[in-house]
């Protein structure tokens, strides 16, 4: 297994995760919430930003839902995973960049980048998690999947960290205040999305299907494939169940992941101490998805996974009841310490149930359906926060997807293939 993780395929492709990391930490979970509730939403209530915030994500999660199916059945027919995956990374990385033009007030605009980022980002994500099959072997899935994330806490946290310093002490970079060093965090990111991309470009090289056809013939054979599939999908019993109780509790950790800034500054914390908090989550998720792969390969993914809903569901209870800075760190240790596991195991265990020749269209309805799930999870906490006045109540309203997601994987654990 240890000649696995230093094939230079292998090696590049978990370098993606590296790359757009810095998206997913420094924006999406990071500086974005906070510009996005103290500078591009200034003036409004705490609830109604919360709101704002929670619709911009769960419109782009729409969008990138309807098409991620789509874009994977393409991927497959015309053999173009990596050349899409570029194209996405130049899409999210323009469009993070562009966040840096984005003045006071303008929320309107900094949500339609965000949703263009979000769009390139997870776009990428798919087809990512689609050449997974094409570096790794079987047996190798659980711990290669585990070193894409694992990669992906580091050299997320590494960027964040610099960005968080620049904000801190922007004297030292010469910067001239915090809300700008926050602006030029934005383009870094896009920088950093895009170099460290590079590697799986030129070194990954997928399955070709037996007659690759154009991007355009792609897509109508995609849209004829994709209704198939759709229609016989009910074949492939596990994959289904899964993907049901997939889009519940994911929606629970992307939600986490997006909220959780913006549910700390509605409780009247420092914002230095909610970036730190992420900090620390980033650091502690490095060895604990590894450790989450090789107790995979031990236990099962699925077995793995039930242990991270648990702790999941008890986190949700804690954040209810958080009155402290020093609450949030510890939930942030809680998350760190589960996050990555959840997320490569699920896409480990995924690929154990895709029929071979459909990586790309099958890995596009598991990400379709964890982006469904973000959906309704920021917009669940956002609606639920303006409706009572309580960020807290918003917060507890996550516990109902970690259980039934729960709930429905155990359901699943015998089905048979048909």
């Amino acid at each position: 297994m240890k000649s696995a993780l230093t094939r230079r395929p292998v090696v590049a492709w978990a370098l993606y995760d590296w790359a757009n990391s810095a998206f997913a930490t420094t924006v999406m979970a990071g500086f974005f919430p906070v510009f996005f509730k103290q500078y591009w939403s200034v003036g409004v209530e705490a609830s109604v930003s919360t709101f704002r915030l929670g619709l911009t994500n769960g419109v782009a999660s729409f969008c990138i839902a309807v098409l991620a199916p789509l874009l994977g059945a393409i991927a497959d027919r015309s053999g173009a995973r990596v050349r899409l995956l570029a194209m996405a990374t130049v899409l999210g990385a323009a469009a993070t960049g562009g966040l840096y033009l984005v003045t006071e007030g303008q929320w309107q605009l900094a949500a339609l980048l965000y949703a263009l980022a979000s769009l390139g980002f997870w776009s990428g994500v798919t087809f990512c998690d689609a050449l997974l099959l094409d570096v790794a072997e079987t047996d190798e899935l659980d711990v290669v999947s585990a070193y894409g994330y694992a990669l992906g806490y580091v050299g997320g946290g590494i960027l964040f960290a610099v960005n968080v310093l620049m904000t801190l002490q922007p004297d030292l970079f010469g910067i001239a205040s915090a809300g700008e060093a926050v602006r030029l965090s934005f383009v870094t990111v896009a920088g950093w999305w895009l170099v460290f991309s590079l590697p799986v470009v030129l070194f990954v090289r997928e399955d070709k299907p037996a007659v690759p056809v154009g991007v355009l013939q792609a897509a109508r054979a995609g849209f004829r494939e994709l209704g198939a599939t759709i229609t016989h999908i009910r074949a492939y019993r596990p994959l289904v169940w899964f993907l049901l109780a997939y889009w519940l509790y994911i929606d629970g950790v992307n939600t986490v992941i997006k909220m959780a800034v913006d549910y700390g500054l509605s409780l009247g914390f420092p914002q230095e101490s909610l970036i730190t908090a992420l900090l620390l989550t980033q650091f502690v998720a490095f060895p604990a998805a590894l450790a989450f792969g090789w107790l995979g390969s031990k236990i099962g993914a699925r077995n793995g996974i039930f242990i991270a809903l648990a702790v999941y569901a008890g986190a949700t209870f804690g954040a209810y009841g958080m009155e402290s800075v020093r609450g949030f760190y510890g939930l942030a240790v809680t998350i760190g310490l589960v996050q990555g596991g959840i997320q490569s195991l699920s896409r480990s265990y995924f690929g154990t149930l895709v029929p071979p020749g459909k990586q790309g269209e099958f890995f596009g309805f598991y990400n379709m359906m964890g982006k469904f799930a973000a959906v309704l999870g920021p917009m669940l906490v956002g609606f639920t926060a303006l409706a009572t006045g309580s960020t807290r109540a918003g917060i507890l309203s996550v516990l109902v997807l970690f259980v039934a997601g729960a709930a429905i994987l155990w359901r699943a654990r015998d089905l048979p293939a048909a």
